[in-house]
């Protein structure tokens, strides 16, 4: 009847709603605040409380996404998410205080804790197990994309951001169509979600808790930078803070090299990669804090965190996928739950050591923190072997 869909295809489709997902309705907030505050008369404690929201809904959603994937299927899924992100988008662009402002972005919690395992079962079904790995590792490098949408439009809108949401939402409506027409459906009836999947072996349990161990590890050094350096260059280095959109652009521009997590994990071995990445986001950390004053230096270093934190994430994803090969929507679940996990306590640890001691102390302790779990690499949980990806596989 039809013909399957291509790897490439389900990998540049998934990537978009990962953009959408992560890049737009997560990390996009962040840049918008300084305006939203200010708009809507919320004090920095209220909205800091508002910002933590997107943890909680993403950790709640995570809890049922993977058996929601399979009962739903890949596009059924992906619709779902692009829907809660398109109603949480829209709340947001029309907040006129808190309580409308918090439902938006726990809808876009929501949207982040399906999209993944939504994805993660349509390539399970959809794609040769010789590819997963490499398409896992291009659409999960969708969150740059998603970065970079959004960095034009807080240096373009960031005293519009309702106009800026709104456009946001259409985006949102527009990935819901995409899912729809080129997302695979993976459904296969109500009785094929209870179908009895093989146990997870006490084996395989023990290479999940280490590698959600480097996933929360990653995720509490990752914080810093993502919740504080914009922050850190505007009071150390006194730059201007409509300058501090740059950094995003860096992080997301040079993000997409973590498209290549696969590839590099499948030929130079995930643990050893995962450790340049990790020292990579500990140089990079250090970089900032280094010289907060000049604009290069500073987009040099959010350069080299986007690069490493989008190989880290690639390659926790594909490993936690290879791990539990009979579970690929938990698998999509299980790293990005850590690494949300990682990064609540991050931020609010870097937050309370800027407070009472310093910046230097915070992003100072985070950077040795990373360079400890860079040096760990030998405890990096193996998988099962895999067919070579050779040239032009």
């Amino acid at each position: 009847m039809t013909n399957p869909p291509s790897a490439t295809r389900v990998a540049m489709v998934g990537a978009g709603l990962i953009a959408l997902a992560y890049g737009v309705a997560r990390f996009a907030f962040g840049l918008f605040v300084p305006s939203i505050r200010s708009d809507l008369g919320l004090s920095p404690d209220l909205m800091g409380m508002i910002g933590s929201i997107p943890f909680l809904s993403f950790a709640a959603t995570s809890v049922v996404a993977s058996t929601l994937a399979r009962r739903l299927g890949a596009r059924r899924g992906a619709m779902l998410a692009s829907g809660f992100g398109a109603v949480g988008l829209a709340l947001i662009s029309r907040a006129g205080g808190a309580p409308m402002l918090a439902g938006g972005v726990f809808a876009c919690g929501i949207c982040t804790g399906l999209m993944m395992p939504a994805l993660s079962e349509g390539i399970h079904k959809a794609v040769q197990p010789r590819l997963h790995g490499r398409v896992n590792a291009v659409m999960n490098a969708g969150t740059s994309v998603g970065v970079l949408l959004s960095v034009p439009a807080v240096l373009l809108l960031a005293n519009a951001w309702r106009g800026a949401y709104a456009s946001f939402a259409a985006l949102a409506v527009l990935g819901v169509a995409a899912a729809a027409i080129f997302i695979p459906a993976t459904h296969q009836g109500q009785a094929s979600a209870h179908l009895q999947l093989p146990a997870i072996s006490a084996d395989q349990r023990r290479r999940l808790i280490k590698l959600n161990g480097f996933a929360l590890g990653m995720g509490l050094v990752s914080a810093a930078y993502w919740v504080f350096a914009p922050d850190l260059v505007v009071v150390l280095g006194g730059l201007r803070p409509d300058l501090t959109g740059w950094l995003w652009a860096a992080v997301g521009l040079a993000g997409l090299g973590g498209a290549a997590a696969g590839d590099l994990g499948e030929r130079f071995g995930a643990g050893r990669v995962q450790s340049v990445a990790l020292a990579m986001l500990s140089l990079a950390t250090l970089l900032v804090l280094a010289v907060p004053d000049s604009l290069g230096s500073t987009v040099l270093s959010a350069a080299l965190f986007g690069l490493a934190y989008m190989t880290l994430t690639g390659l926790y994803l594909v490993t936690a996928i290879l791990l539990l090969p009979d579970h690929p929507s938990l698998g999509g679940v299980l790293p990005f739950l850590a690494i949300a996990v990682g990064q609540a306590l991050g931020s609010t640890l870097t937050g309370a050591i800027v407070e009472h001691l310093s910046y230097g102390a915070a992003f100072g302790g985070m950077a040795l923190l990373g360079v400890i779990l860079a040096a760990s690499y030998p405890l990096f949980p193996a998988t099962s072997p895999r067919p070579h990806l050779g040239p032009g596989a």
